[in-house]
């Protein structure tokens, strides 16, 4: 399997293995990473919003998504307890999380933003 695949609409990439480190820890910048599973409801529903702040901050922030199935290390590395769980990158440097927010755009633009804003 690749470490790297892009959502229908181009907008999120899913990354794992070297691709983490490489686009989340080494390339620098604002990352958003949200960590998810695909047999999680709650992620499901929240991802039309996930898929409409990712297009609205795309010059700002890179969102991307860690299936944690694939990727139980990175989960574990990360400590993530429940999904979704988005945790924000400045420069490879975690700088805030959010853990399952509210579905709703400007819950989810804000627990992406707020730790950038510091």
């Amino acid at each position: 399997m690749s470490d790297v695949t892009t959502d229908a609409d181009g907008l999120i990439r899913t990354v794992g293995g070297d691709a983490f480190s490489r686009i989340v820890l080494q390339a620098g910048g604002r990352v958003a990473v949200e960590f998810m599973s695909y047999g999680c409801g709650y992620c499901r529903a929240i991802e039309p919003i996930v898929q409409r702040v990712a297009n609205m901050i795309a010059t700002e922030v890179t969102v991307l998504r860690v299936n944690i199935a694939a990727e139980p290390e990175l989960a574990s590395r990360y400590q993530i307890a429940g999904t979704p769980t988005f945790v924000m990158f400045l420069n490879g440097t975690e700088v805030g999380r959010a853990e399952g927010p509210d579905p709703t755009q400007a819950a989810v633009t804000e627990a992406i933003a707020r730790p950038f804003m510091s």
